[in-house]
């Protein structure tokens, strides 16, 4: 049995990672640093929850940045880069790298998401239905504009800081969304009130990823 070519991509991301540690190390470490600067800085004050919600996706969105802003820049920088495009089709280096970050993203949020509700006490999840749905929708965009963008800086000078400046704008739709619907759980709201916003979480990432796929092999070739 043949091996799909994007799986083996993905394969190879996971075994480069395992084997440097570069992004999980750089997430690991910024999301334990955010986290303990936010609880220092709330103290003991009465956080409403709306702004909870919103510092919870700021977590993760800039976490998302430090971890996933070398996802091509490695490739060009040990050369693979052109034996990937001599082995297989953009399509699938696209789609093998994004199914790695999208791993990579929601094992992280999972991971910020219940560290951020054990740590704070002002963060209640009445409706974890919602929660849990948004979190994952959201990782999931998150993950589809990130590989794009990704590949984009790849052969920029300023990488570091190109990435989340290009990052902000595309994936603030995405954000407000999801913290729109992360304060429906807070407040316990029905799975059925949360409904629009899954909906444009949903377009969202298949918007994007139609037009990763589409813009990526021009991206990939040049």
């Amino acid at each position: 049995m043949v091996t799909p070519i994007p799986y083996q991509v993905f394969v190879k991301e996971v075994a480069s990672e395992f084997r440097t540690r570069y992004a999980l190390n750089a997430l690991l470490m910024f999301v334990v640093t955010t986290l303990t600067m936010v609880v220092f800085s709330l103290g003991d004050n009465t956080v409403p929850y709306e702004i909870l919600s919103g510092m919870l996706w700021i977590v993760i969105f800039f976490s998302a940045m430090s971890g996933l802003s070398r996802t091509f820049v490695t490739e060009e920088e040990r050369g693979t880069s052109l034996t990937l495009r001599l082995l297989t089709s953009a399509t699938n280096v696209y789609i093998g790298k994004f199914l790695y970050n999208v791993v990579l993203i929601l094992a992280m949020s999972v991971f910020i998401a219940f560290a951020y509700r054990l740590i704070i006490d002002d963060f209640v999840v009445r409706s974890s239905s919602i929660f849990w749905t948004t979190i994952v929708l959201g990782g999931i965009g998150l993950a589809a504009a990130s590989t794009i963008l990704a590949a984009i800086i790849a052969k920029a000078n300023t990488k570091g800081t190109l990435f989340p400046v290009l990052a902000f704008p595309v994936l603030l739709p995405l954000l407000l969304t999801c913290i729109r619907a992360t304060v429906l759980s807070v407040e316990g709201a029905f799975f059925s009130e949360a409904f629009k916003d899954f909906q444009i979480l949903v377009s969202f990432s298949v918007v994007m990823i139609a037009a990763s796929v589409i813009v990526f092999e021009y991206v990939w070739n040049d």
